[in-house]
C-alpha cells in the first residue's frame, strides 16, 4: 500500500508534526491528497501505519521524559499506599491530574472510534479542521494573555485541579478529529488553566504519551494481518518518526520557555485554507 520513500516521507512528517501544535493525522491524510498518492486512507492497514510512527513517536516521549515518569509512577504508587494525595507531594499529583487528564479522550476514542476512522476519508473536512485548529490555538493566545500567571516549574502544573486537568483533557480529546492537534489543544488547555507556555508543553507532552500508547495497543493487530512487507514499511516509517520526534522535542521544550503559539496558529490557518481551496479545484 506504501512504497518506502511514502513512508519515510509521513514518517518524518507525522515525528514533527505530532509534537508541533500543527496536526500530525491532519497532516498525514492532507499530504496523500495534494500529491495526489493513490492510497486507500480508510484501510485499515493505513490506519496501523499511522499507529505505529505515532508509537514510535511515544517512545521517544517517554525517553525524552524518563526521569520524570519515573517520579510520576512513583509517587502515584506512594499515593495509593498512603491513600491520599498530599499537597505536599507534587509529583503524585501531577501523576493524577495526568490519569485524570486521559480520561475524556480514551473513553471518546474508543466510543466513536468507527466514526472517527471514517473522517480520514475526507480531505476537504480536514483540510477545514486544520484551519480550525489555527483559529484555537489565537484565541487561546488572545485569551491567555488576560489571565494566565507565569510559572516555571513542575510545582506549578501540581497546582492544578483536577477538574482543570480534565478540561485540559476534553481539549485535547478534539484532537481525535484529524486536523485538530493534539499538542495544540492541550497546549491551549493548559494556557487557558493558567499555566505558563513552557509548563502547557510539559504537561501536553506528558499528558500525550499514554494516550499514544494505548492507540498503539488497541491497533497493533493490524499490524499482525498486514504481512512481512507492510511490517517492513511500517517499521521504516516508525523509526523515521522517531527521529524527527526526538528533534522536535529539544526543539519545542526550548521553544516555549519564551516563544507562543502564534506562529503555529497563522500557520495552521493559512495552510488550511489554502488546501480547500485546492481540494475544491
Amino acid at each position: 500500500m506504501l512504497s518506502l520513500v511514502q513512508a519515510v516521507v509521513l514518517g518524518v512528517l507525522q515525528g514533527v508534526t505530532e509534537l508541533f501544535p500543527i496536526s500530525s493525522l491532519g497532516h498525514s491524510v492532507l499530504l496523500p491528497h495534494l500529491f495526489s498518492w493513490h492510497i486507500d486512507q480508510t484501510n485499515p492497514q493505513f490506519l496501523a501505519f499511522l499507529v505505529a510512527t505515532h508509537f514510535g513517536t511515544a517512545l521517544v516521549l517517554l525517553m525524552f521524559f524518563w526521569q520524570d515518569w519515573l517520579k510520576i509512577i512513583s509517587g502515584i504508587f506512594r499515593s495509593l499506599y498512603q491513600r491520599e494525595v498530599r499537597e505536599d507531594d507534587t509529583y503524585a499529583k501531577i501523576g493524577w491530574l495526568l490519569v485524570t487528564g486521559t480520561i475524556p479522550a480514551g473513553i471518546l476514542g474508543i466510543l466513536l472510534q468507527t466514526q472517527l476512522q471514517a473522517l480520514f476519508g475526507s480531505a476537504l473536512l480536514v483540510a477545514a479542521a486544520l484551519a480550525g485548529n489555527g483559529v484555537m490555538l489565537f484565541v487561546a493566545e488572545r485569551l491567555r494573555a488576560r489571565t494566565t500567571q507565569e510559572a516555571s516549574h513542575d510545582d506549578a502544573i501540581a497546582k492544578l485541579s483536577y477538574t482543570q486537568a480534565l478540561g485540559v483533557g476534553a481539549a485535547q480529546a478534539i484532537a481525535l478529529i484529524p486536523g485538530f492537534s493534539r499538542t495544540g489543544a492541550a497546549i491551549a488547555g493548559g494556557l487557558l488553566a493558567g499555566l505558563s507556555h513552557e509548563n502547557a508543553a510539559r504537561f501536553g507532552f506528558l499528558l500525550a504519551t499514554p494516550i499514544i500508547f494505548a492507540a498503539a495497543v488497541l491497533n497493533a493487530p493490524q499490524l499482525i494481518y498486514g504481512g512481512s512487507d507492510f511490517i517492513k514499511t511500517t517499521l521504516l516509517g516508525a523509526c523515521c518518526a522517531a527521529i524527527a520526534a526526538y528533534i522536535s522535542v529539544r526543539f519545542l521544550t526550548e521553544y516555549f520557555k519564551t516563544k507562543t503559539l502564534t506562529p503555529f496558529a497563522v500557520y495552521c490557518f493559512l495552510a488550511g485554507v489554502a488546501a480547500c481551496i485546492a481540494l475544491v479545484r
